[in-house]
């Protein structure tokens, strides 16, 4: 992996709006099937919303860092053509969750730690530093480049394929 193209303000924006309408059907979805589950008089108790915008959230947690650590792409990093990159490799799986963490730091800041993305000449965002990562643009060659398995498991495989049984 070469480094990238820093992605911008905008585009990292239309990203997160894509992530977020992913998270408002989930949202909903969960509520719906709270809904038929328990009953339709279920939304009016006091508990409900709570229980719905924290299934949201620790959602959007495992999306984001499970997401980020395999691949350095949510779905609406994916379809904007961007990714998430520590260095020359992938986040490992602490780095995308402090990332995720940082993003609530970013708007804790009135925004500016999200505006900072399209002030930085490296595009960085709070989170980012924080996390010790940066968003780039997809190279048509890294997208269409196929994923090998890691080294680790291609090593385990033929050691234990070769030795005594």
């Amino acid at each position: 992996m070469t480094e990238g193209r820093p992605a911008g303000f905008w585009i990292r924006a239309l990203a997160a709006l894509l992530d977020f309408l992913v998270f408002l059907l989930v949202q909903f979805s969960f509520g719906l099937i709270g809904g038929r589950v328990w009953g339709p008089d279920v939304a009016s108790t006091p508990t409900f919303r709570p229980i719905v915008v924290l299934f949201t959230v620790v959602f959007a947690g495992a999306y984001s860092t499970l997401l980020l650590a395999l691949g350095g792409q949510t779905i609406g990093k994916m379809l904007v053509g961007v990714r998430v990159v520590a260095g020359e490799e992938l986040p490992s799986i602490g780095a995308a969750l402090l990332r995720f963490i940082g993003y609530f730091v970013s708007l804790g800041t009135l925004t500016l730690g999200y505006v900072m993305a399209g002030l930085r000449q490296d595009k960085r965002a709070l989170h980012d530093l924080i996390a010790g990562t940066r968003v780039e643009y997809v190279s048509r060659a890294d997208a269409e480049a196929p994923v090998a398995p890691p080294p680790a498991a291609t090593a385990d495989a033929s050691s234990s394929a070769s030795g005594p049984v």
